[in-house]
């Protein structure tokens, strides 16, 4: 399923590269991981030394025909994305700086910065991507970096700043669910619900010396991934998802099974 993807890919990537700005393609994402399907996108890096105009970028999809298409987006990285209407592919083009990512990748591996959840998104975004140009071999030698183990001052500081944050703070996220619940803003759980898994999917990636896969299939790649993990680790992830705005009782329950075994799984870990 991913032949098209890799194909358009790889020529989106040659055409990226007549621009002197650009020192780097690569692919990432499920189709770079082998795991796409029919309906998945492809995520295309571009890795810049200097800048690429938005009338250079229209010149890539003048290409081939295009779907629709959004220019200049920056919600969240630089980028751009459209369909290809001869695949019917959606493409996601992220424009980076590579002052930016060689910092990114220092941050963790050099300075072992922890962040509140995805601490080490860069780094298995980098590790794991197909380069599809690469001048002067700046991403192969950026890729090497990343081919390390995994630093233990960075994997204690991931813990301790995120574990900080989920139980012992006195503005932890489980007294800001608890406040939330006794208002019953239920928005307000969601929010501080999904910032706790966040940050205990980041500690249960770094306990185990995985590099962070980022926000999709969690689950089910910690499930693949980390041979540790706490006793009822998915059961009790589902089982506060599943739990709806009439059952507080309930949820609180839940929350505190969650963090009782979380606590007792970085116990046994000496962490």
């Amino acid at each position: 399923m991913s032949s098209p993807h890799i194909a358009l890919a790889e020529t989106l990537a040659s055409c990226y590269a007549a621009f002197p700005a650009v020192t780097a393609v690569a692919l990432g994402g499920s189709v770079s991981a082998g795991t796409a399907s029919a309906g998945s996108d492809i995520d295309v890096y571009v890795y810049l030394d200097g800048p690429l105009t938005l009338d250079q970028r229209r010149e890539v999809l003048a290409s081939r025909p295009v779907g629709p298409a959004e220019l200049g987006n920056e919600f969240w990285e630089p980028g751009d994305e459209w369909v290809d209407q001869t695949t019917g592919v959606c493409v996601d083009v992220m424009f980076r700086s590579t002052a930016w990512m060689e910092d990114r990748i220092a941050a963790v591996l050099d300075r072992h910065e922890a962040a509140l959840g995805y601490t080490t998104c860069f780094w298995h975004n980098v590790l794991t991507s197909q380069v599809l140009f690469d001048r002067g071999d700046w991403f192969a030698a950026l890729q090497g970096r990343t081919r390390v183990d995994y630093p233990e001052p960075l994997r204690q500081a991931i813990v301790r700043k995120n574990w900080a944050v989920m139980r012992p703070n006195l503005s932890s996220y489980e007294v800001q669910i608890g406040k939330a619940l006794g208002r019953s803003d239920w928005i307000s759980v969601n929010h501080r619900l999904a910032a706790l898994l966040a940050s205990a999917f980041d500690i249960l990636f770094a306990v185990n010396r995985v590099p962070h896969p980022g926000e999709k299939r969690l689950l089910e790649l910690a499930s693949r991934l980390c041979t540790a993990r706490p006793e009822r680790f998915e059961e009790s992830v589902e089982g506060l998802l599943a739990t709806g705005p009439d059952q507080r009782g309930e949820f609180r329950a839940r929350l505190s099974r969650f963090l009782d075994g979380f606590e007792a799984f970085l116990s046994a870990a000496d962490l």
